[in-house]
């Protein structure tokens, strides 16, 4: 029992998810409607996804990438190296995995060159990155991955609709980046980074793995985009292929996250069976969503927030433009930014606190500038 509850209290997602599922059955029963009225694609992708982008971090495939900071030599250059790299890479990568990779990459990086006062911001920095820079494709993030199979939407229409907000955002960010590294610079003249601090070499007896999870990523994608109704068939060629060679991989896989997703499922299902709690969020969501997707998030956060909304709503321009900007507010709002705050406290046990409140500053500062300029956009 001691377990489960410490599970559950570091896994708070999870126990929402659970409480509300369970709830949600009170109001309607259970029956055979329920489970076919799960997203199972959307599910199956999911599973996909993780296991394979697991495989990435497992060999190593982002070591290019990570090896190019070792070039950099000035503390701006490598503000903006850390940011924009979990930028560009939530797109392809959502934005959990794209923090997963580079959180503890910047705290090596400015604890080897004595400049632990910008871990702080930086990290919140790449929060902002990751929520901002995944928005642009319907793979940076669940939620995107949700709306963009459920909508119908076209791939080219969806980069669209959301590429004046990534414009936009990797712009603001470089201003922030600009008067947060002013803040904290103290000296003109900047440190060289150790070039030890990255020794990793890519094993080449593994390089058939390496290859192998390219090509299921590329496969994925194409499940993705594609909208194939051969997905299942997809979702079970993948499953053979890893259980063949690396079958390790599985039990890494984020079944939290699945579970969570599952149980909103549950109850979003739910509410819509219940006649009034149905007929009540249509009246209220209807030509409200960009609000209602922000409000709810800092409740259940975003990717729930997507499950239980998108059945209440009629234009998805809003709803995604607020769930893909309820991860400024507060911590709950997204899921990649409980996670960022796990990855630093690991860290730094005591200074929970003080992540937070950084967070709240310059997220909230985010926030108002990106909100009063979406309203434009919708």
């Amino acid at each position: 029992m001691k377990r489960t509850w410490t599970f559950l209290k570091n896994e708070p997602m999870l126990l929402v998810s659970l409480f509300v599922c369970i709830l949600s059955l009170f109001f309607s029963k259970p029956s055979l409607n329920m489970l076919t009225s799960i997203d199972w694609k959307t599910l199956a992708i999911l599973f996909m996804l993780l296991s394979v982008l697991h495989g990435f971090k497992q060999e190593n495939l982002f070591l290019p990438i990570l090896r190019f900071s070792k070039s950099i030599k000035t503390l701006m250059g490598l503000c903006f190296f850390l940011t924009f790299g979990v930028f560009f890479t939530s797109m392809f990568v959502t934005n959990d995995v794209s923090l997963i990779i580079f959180v503890p990459l910047s705290i090596i990086l400015f604890r080897s060159i004595k400049r632990e006062e910008y871990i702080i911001p930086i990290l919140v920095m790449e929060n902002i990155a990751a929520v901002r820079g995944s928005l642009l494709t319907p793979f940076g993030s669940p939620q995107n991955l949700f709306l963009f199979s459920n909508s119908g939407i076209s791939f080219v229409d969806f980069l669209l609709m959301m590429l004046p907000l990534w414009i936009g955002s990797m712009f603001l960010l470089s201003l922030f980046l600009f008067v947060i590294n002013r803040l904290l610079s103290k000296e003109k003249q900047t440190r060289q980074i150790n070039e030890d601090i990255l020794t990793t070499e890519w094993d080449k007896a593994r390089r058939g793995k390496r290859i192998l999870f390219f090509g299921l990523f590329l496969l994925v994608i194409f499940c993705i985009v594609s909208r194939t109704p051969y997905w299942p068939y997809i979702t079970l060629f993948v499953t053979i292929l890893l259980l063949l060679f690396d079958r390790k991989v599985f039990l890494k896989v984020d079944y939290v996250l699945l579970l969570t997703f599952l149980c909103f499922f549950v109850f979003s299902s739910s509410i819509v069976s219940n006649e009034s709690i149905s007929t009540f969020l249509h009246k209220s969501v209807t030509r409200n969503e960009y609000w209602w997707s922000i409000g709810i998030s800092q409740i259940i956060s975003n990717v729930p927030a997507s499950i239980v909304l998108w059945p209440f709503t009629e234009s998805l321009k809003p709803l995604i433009y607020g769930l893909d900007t309820a991860g400024l507010v507060t911590i709950i709002g997204s899921l990649a930014s409980v996670i960022n705050l796990r990855l630093y406290t690991k860290e730094y046990p005591k200074k929970g606190k003080q992540f937070i409140l950084c967070f709240e500053t310059i997220s909230l500062c985010f926030f108002a500038i990106v909100c009063t300029l979406q309203l434009f956009l919708l």
